[in-house]
C-alpha cells in the first residue's frame, strides 16, 4: 500500500510540475506574441532621471545610456528625445549625460524612470513633422486598418510597417526624407494596434498572418494611383514585407523591399524575449513550443519566405550584430546568397529596430541611393 501510495504521489508532482512548467512556457510566450504596441520590449532597461539642465540629461549609467545616435526617452506620461553622449561617468560617477534635444510631452523629474526607444516623434505627420496628412481607412480581412496617408508626386508609393514594441509613429523617422525624395507615403497600422482590428485570438503572429494587412495596403495603393510599391519594414513588420512579397497575388506591384532589423528566425526571437522576462534557460524551449502551439506557427515558413531564390526584388537589410532580439546572421545569410538582389548596411551599437538611431545620416544616405533607381 506505501508503495502505491507513493507512486501515486510521485505521479501527482510530475503531473503537476509539467503543468506548472506549461504554465510557465505560456507566460513567457506572451513576451513576444501579446507585446502592447508603444510599450518597451522586455530586452530594454528602465533607466533613472538624475536630473536635466541646459540642453541636457543624467541617466543611469548603463550600456544603453551609451548608445551613439537618437533615440526617443519614453517613461509613463513623457516623452522626450535625446542625442549623442556628452559625458560618462561624471559627477554623480554612476550617471550618462546626453543631449537633451527636446520634451514633447509631459516632464522629465529627478526619479523618473524611462526608457529609451526608436520612435523619436510622437503625434502624427502634420504635428511632428509639419507634413500635409490625410486619415484614411484600408479595407482590411478583419476590418478597416487606420494609416496615414503622406501625398507625393511620384507613382512609386512607399508603404511603412512598424515591428514589435513601437507603432505607426516609428516610421516618421524616415517620413521627412521620403516626402523629400517625393514619395507618396502610406503608415499602417495593422492587426492588433491601437484603432486596429484584434487578430481572432488576440495574438501576435511575428507577420506569417499580418502580412495579409500589407497585402490590403498594396491593393489601397494601386487604386488610388500607385503603379509600384516600396515595402518599408521593421523587426515583425519586415517579415511582413517578406511574406508580402513572396506570397501576395498583387506582390509583381512591389519593386523594392527595405527590411530594418528582420526577424527572419522567430524561434530566437522568441528565446530573446523570453529569457528578458527572466524565464530560466531550461524552460525557453517551452516557451518556444507554447508559442507555436498558441499562434500556429511553423518552423519553416519564414525560412521559405526568406528563401534567396524566392527573392525577385532589390532587397535593403539594415541589421547589425549588437541586435539581441533578432540576430542578424540570417540578414548576412540572405546577402551573401544573393549578392545580385540584396545588399546589407551594417549597423553596430544599435538595438533591435533602431539602425536610422545609431546613425542617421548613414542611414538615410543608404535609403536614398537605394530609392534613386526605384523612383
Amino acid at each position: 500500500m506505501r508503495t502505491v501510495r507513493a507512486t501515486a504521489a510521485a505521479v501527482t508532482a510530475v503531473i503537476g510540475a509539467g503543468a506548472a512548467a506549461v504554465a510557465v512556457g505560456r507566460f513567457a510566450s506572451a513576451a513576444a506574441l501579446k507585446a502592447p504596441p508603444g510599450r518597451p520590449l522586455p530586452t530594454e532597461p528602465r533607466l533613472t532621471v538624475h536630473g536635466t539642465a541646459a540642453g541636457q540629461v543624467a541617466l543611469t549609467r548603463d550600456l544603453a545610456a551609451l548608445r551613439p545616435g537618437r533615440y526617443g526617452l519614453a517613461g509613463d506620461g513623457s516623452h522626450a528625445v535625446v542625442g549623442p553622449v556628452l559625458r560618462a561617468g561624471s559627477q554623480p560617477a554612476d550617471t550618462v549625460v546626453r543631449r537633451l534635444e527636446r520634451v514633447t510631452h509631459g516632464t522629465l523629474e529627478p526619479g523618473d524612470k524611462v526608457w529609451l526607444t526608436p520612435n523619436v516623434h510622437i503625434g502624427n505627420p502634420a504635428t511632428a513633422l509639419g507634413l500635409d496628412h490625410a486619415d484614411v481607412d484600408i479595407p482590411g480581412e478583419l476590418g478597416p486598418l487606420p494609416a496615414w496617408f503622406v501625398p507625393g508626386a511620384r507613382d512609386t508609393w512607399m508603404i511603412t510597417v512598424h515591428g514589435l514594441g513601437t507603432t505607426r509613429e516609428h516610421p516618421m523617422n524616415v517620413m521627412g526624407l521620403l516626402h523629400r525624395l517625393r514619395f507618396p507615403v502610406l503608415s499602417l497600422a495593422y492587426r492588433g494596434d491601437l484603432g486596429a482590428p484584434r487578430s481572432p485570438d488576440g495574438l501576435h503572429h511575428l507577420g506569417e498572418t499580418e502580412w495579409r494587412d500589407v497585402d490590403a495596403a498594396i491593393r489601397y495603393a494601386l487604386r488610388y494611383g500607385a503603379r509600384r510599391v516600396v515595402l518599408h519594414g521593421w523587426s515583425t513588420g519586415a517579415a511582413m514585407a517578406l511574406h508580402t512579397a513572396t506570397h501576395s497575388p498583387v506582390r509583381e506591384n512591389v519593386s523594392g523591399l527595405v527590411l530594418d532589423s528582420p526577424v527572419l528566425d522567430w524561434e530566437a526571437t522568441l528565446r530573446a524575449l523570453a529569457a528578458a522576462h527572466r524565464t530560466p534557460g531550461v524552460l525557453l524551449p517551452l516557451a518556444v513550443r507554447a508559442a507555436q502551439g498558441r499562434a500556429g506557427l511553423h518552423g519553416d515558413r519564414l525560412d521559405g519566405t526568406a528563401a534567396p531564390d524566392r527573392l525577385d526584388v532589390p532587397t535593403l537589410i539594415f541589421h547589425g550584430p549588437d541586435d539581441t532580439v533578432a540576430p542578424w546572421g540570417p540578414s548576412r545569410r540572405l546577402a551573401a546568397c544573393r549578392p545580385d538582389r540584396v545588399a546589407l548596411r551594417t549597423v553596430r551599437q544599435a538595438p533591435h529596430g533602431a539602425m536610422w538611431n545609431a546613425d542617421p545620416e548613414g542611414y538615410e544616405e543608404s535609403l536614398r541611393r537605394f530609392l534613386t533607381p526605384l523612383m
